[in-house]
């Protein structure tokens, strides 16, 4: 199936930074593509590149296999991280001014239960929750019926409760066939939603594929989880390679078994042991890096 995307040798420069350098990937229809990166890899330049924001110095954007038209803008939906809106207009009249300004648009009744926002139509712009507005957000960006819809860290703030929902909300949207491009610091989110996912690093793609493939190429063995208070003073005894984290030790191990050994071996108490398998997590901090970017 062609590419709805396709990205050729992106560059952008902004005077000495090299923002962006040289990528190239594909998104397909119907998926939901991720975009990873710390602060300051450029996701956020090559996603405003993408959107047609911003110019790219260099490089390639191909919308169905042609250059970007008016045609691409009439398609497309963008839910920004933060939008301001005119505070004297309720959800309901800021839904319907934006439905005017589209010849092509949803149902204003299926919009607002697809995002469901019925609890709080009559409610102020500015009188709404995080997570209402949240969805409120997602149903502006919804409102042109977008083949293509980006979705810029879209729940960020929210309690875990109103996270899933939104979850399940994108979900519903993906199964309507449409595409989307999402960024977002929750490696959980990103692994829960995307089909696919590119991690950058320094205005490069260090790393492409399904979350899957990505855990497997990238990850290896478990990690044993125990409290520092069930271990014997004497960490130095142990063969184990670990970290201590928050007053627990973690173990990265490729054998279970032998770990396990050693530890009873030593008297650990492993009455509150835990066992993880590695994550989206795990590889986006192997791959990037531990220490904090500004």
């Amino acid at each position: 199936m062609p590419a709805l995307i396709e990205v050729k040798n992106l560059t952008k420069k902004y005077d000495k930074l090299l923002a962006v350098n040289g990528i190239s990937f594909t998104i397909q229809p119907g998926t939901c593509f991720g975009l990873l990166g710390p602060n300051g890899a450029g996701k956020t330049t090559t996603i405003e590149v993408i959107e047609d924001i911003i110019r790219p110095t260099s490089g390639d954007i191909l919308y169905k296999g042609k250059p970007r038209s008016n045609t691409f803008r009439a398609e497309v939906g963008i839910q920004f991280q933060q939008t301001a809106l005119l505070a004297f207009l309720t959800v309901y009249e800021t839904l319907e001014t934006f439905q005017s300004l589209f010849p092509n648009t949803y149902d204003l009744k299926e919009l607002i239960e697809l995002c469901h926002l019925q609890d709080f139509l009559d409610q102020y712009n500015d009188r709404i929750s995080g997570g209402q507005q949240q969805r409120f957000m997602l149903a502006l960006a919804l409102v042109n019926k977008p083949e293509l819809v980006f979705l810029d860290e879209p729940s960020t703030g929210l309690d875990p409760q109103a996270r899933r929902n939104l979850w399940d909300i994108v979900q519903d949207i993906k199964a309507k066939g449409k595409t989307i491009v999402l960024t977002t610091h929750y490696m959980e989110e990103a692994q829960h939603l995307c089909d696919e996912i590119a991690i950058m690093d320094y205005g490069s793609i260090i790393a492409r594929g399904s979350p899957d493939e990505l855990i497997k190429e990238y990850c290896h063995g478990v990690t044993v989880v125990i409290p520092k208070k069930g271990l014997n003073p004497s960490l130095s005894e142990l063969s184990l390679k670990f970290h201590e984290i928050n007053n627990r030790i973690e173990i990265n191990t490729d054998d279970l078994n032998k770990c396990l050994e050693e530890l009873i071996a030593h008297n650990v108490n492993l009455a509150d042991m835990t066992v993880r398998s590695p994550n989206l997590e795990d590889v986006f901090l192997n791959l990037t890096g531990r220490q904090l970017r500004d």
